[in-house]
């Protein structure tokens, strides 16, 4: 762990003259000068400009042109976007936003956004019930479409604003490019306009599509495999118009926020009720709605033949030639890692009601119930009691360094697993969970983030947070380190006592941004840890968390409740290839989501079995 005195927040480091001497205490005020560095191009000052160009905007009565928005974006100059002054598409920016909107964006004329079903109806939009709920595949969110050009969004959380804002006009801009170059050519517009069903666009069509676009064929080959069946139905659109999309935000309130978490939760609060655990010990996780319940219910790992089958016959080339390896013997891979990722697809298809019933029904014999989002929190919740679970189905990477040691039937704790919010909504979730119990024996939170010196893979080890929320640098211990994931670690590395920052979306920094966190060697660029870090200050002290603040949780958290923070990388923005908009972690994301959710989850069992042990508990015995 670093020195207390060693480490600078953000705010701090700009200049050595501002800061506190001596042993600063927990709480002690902190100097917050610019920190936007000129020479090295947009910085902060040009982001800050950004976001409040559209809160401000937002704050009309009435719907904004997104193409207003288009100065401030530019001026950003995000590195997600880097190439958006430029001429040729930014294929990166734009998959990467067409990723997290719904596919019918291609229709839309009008986003509409509110934080409740109340706040639409109020607005004159009452009959959302009869629109329908569409998705997107890169971000949890709920929408609706009216397939007459209006697509409504629930917003969670300020956060929301700072993501979904950005990403609708990276995707304007984008797609306006992509107009241009394709009207330019008029008899080639007018050809992509008339195709029809029978009359499909040939090779040699696309391929002079392709160039007018001047895009690379790898760049092409993406962005066709990423629209699938739609793609020419979509590059009839593009030539056809120019987007010009408005954007409304219908009211809502910084209570309104805590309102609908608040109603989010309700469903949990009540099930641990009923099922008698409101007293229990509790250990929180936010990570997702896959990894935990795989390792420790067995569901996937006793379908092996039917879900290999699956793989042969339905599985992406890459899945498929896993596979092969697997079998001949010559991946280091996990077979578990490869069924889990199977299982997803496989109990998806539209023929699969059964089987999940019967998965369902093994997740319940062992302990484990799932609640389904209904609101604008768009969050899956699972509450898993330790004295049902039979370790006898666990992964065996669970228990293969431990034997009976990690055996939990003997405790009467639960764990309440999340899938993990976008940005503020975290403070929010964990503010509500907090009022539900006093017995919180860990809190572990588990999410994406950016590298600045890592590869995608690696997986992030930070005992430092500094929240641009709140402008709060937290100092803690990091209940793990590299050992506690190395030994599960296949592709990616391990690397602990990182440095992290809290930011406000993806779109959200620039080159000189990052410059400078990267100088003052904070590598991971995450959305979660402040806020869940702000709601715990609230469970430990006397007042709401602060603002500004150096806050040293070493002498409060011993006692309290065990605290993790994990992340792995998914963007190295300093290499602009290397984004989920250029590429997913796909089925290669799994080693370092699984070696994680196994370093989690055998930090709990282990507790829970030795507070067992300590207490005398024969909970198992109780309740058999």
């Amino acid at each position: 762990m670093e020195d207390r005195n060693d480490t600078l927040s953000p705010a701090e480091a700009r200049d050595p003259g501002e800061r506190l001497g001596g042993d600063r205490l927990a709480g002690a005020p902190v100097a917050l000068p610019a920190f936007d560095l000129p020479d090295h191009g947009p910085g902060k000052r040009e982001v800050d400009l950004y976001v409040r160009t559209y809160t401000t905007l937002l704050q009309s009565s009435g719907a904004i042109g997104i193409s207003s928005l288009e100065p401030a974006h530019l001026t950003a100059a995000a590195s997600l976007h880097a190439g958006a002054t430029e001429r040729e598409p930014d294929l990166n920016a734009f998959i990467y936003s067409s990723q997290r909107l719904p596919a019918c964006v291609v229709d839309v004329r009008d986003i509409v956004l509110a934080q409740s079903a109340r706040g639409f109806a109020r607005a004159g939009y009452r009959g959302l019930d009869g629109w329908q709920t569409v998705s997107a595949p890169g971000r949890r969110r709920r929408w609706l479409y009216d397939h007459d050009g209006t697509l409504a969004a629930y917003i969670a959380s300020a956060s929301d604003l700072d993501d979904l804002v950005p990403t609708i006009v990276a995707y304007q801009i984008e797609w306006n490019k992509m107009h241009r170059l394709l009207a330019a050519d008029r008899p080639l517009a007018a050809r992509v306009g008339s195709q029809t069903a029978e009359d499909r666009l040939t090779p040699e069509e696309l391929e002079k599509i392709r160039r007018a676009l001047l895009l690379e064929p790898d760049d092409w080959a993406r962005l066709l495999g990423v629209w699938g069946d739609h793609a020419e139905q979509n590059l009839a659109r593009i030539a056809a118009d120019r987007k010009r999309y408005t954007l409304q935000m219908l009211g809502g309130s910084h209570l309104g926020y805590a309102r609908i978490t608040r109603q989010w939760w309700a469903p949990a609060n009540r099930l641990l009720h009923d099922l008698g655990f409101a007293d229990r010990p509790v250990y929180f996780i936010s990570s997702n709605t896959h990894s935990i319940v795989n390792v420790l219910s067995g569901t996937a790992r006793r379908r092996k033949e039917e879900l290999t089958t699956f793989v042969r016959d339905h599985g992406a080339p890459e899945l498929r030639d896993e596979l092969a390896r697997l079998e001949a013997g010559e991946s280091r891979s996990s077979w578990d890692n490869l069924l889990y990722f199977a299982a997803r697809s496989s109990f998806a298809g539209p023929q699969r009601e059964e089987a999940r019933r019967q998965r369902t029904d093994e997740e319940l014999a062992v302990g484990i119930h799932h609640l389904e989002p209904a609101g604008a929190v768009d969050v899956g919740i699972q509450i898993v009691e330790l004295a049902k679970l039979n370790p006898a189905l666990f992964d065996p990477r669970l228990t293969e360094m431990d034997g009976d040691r990690l055996d939990p039937r003997n405790s009467d704790a639960v764990i309440v697993n999340v899938n993990y919010p976008l940005g503020l909504a975290a403070f929010n979730i964990m503010t509500q969970v907090g009022m539900s119990t006093d017995q919180l024996r860990g809190v572990y939170i588990l999410g994406k983030a950016a590298t600045l010196n890592g590869r995608i893979g690696d997986v992030m080890i930070s005992n430092v947070v500094y929240d641009e929320h709140s402008g709060n640098t937290y100092w803690f211990d990091n209940c793990f380190s590299y050992a506690d994931l190395a030994p599960f670690l296949v592709y990616g590395a391990a690397l602990d006592n990182q440095k992290a920052v809290t930011v406000k979306g993806t779109y959200l920094q620039n080159q000189g941004y990052l410059d400078f966190y990267y100088r003052e060697n904070y590598t991971v660029v995450e959305m979660e840890a402040g806020p869940y870090l702000n709601a715990i200050y609230e469970d430990l002290f006397l007042r709401r968390y602060p603002v500004g603040e150096a806050i040293n949780f070493h002498t409060h958290l011993p006692g309290m409740f065990d605290l993790g923070v994990i992340h792995y990388a998914s963007d190295t923005p300093y290499t602009r290839a290397q984004t989920l908009g250029a590429r997913g972690l796909s089925y290669y994301g799994m080693d370092s989501t699984y070696a994680s959710t196994i370093a989690i989850l055998r930090r709990v069992l282990g507790r829970a079995s030795s507070a067992a042990v300590a207490s005398g508990t024969a909970w198992g015995n109780l309740h058999p």
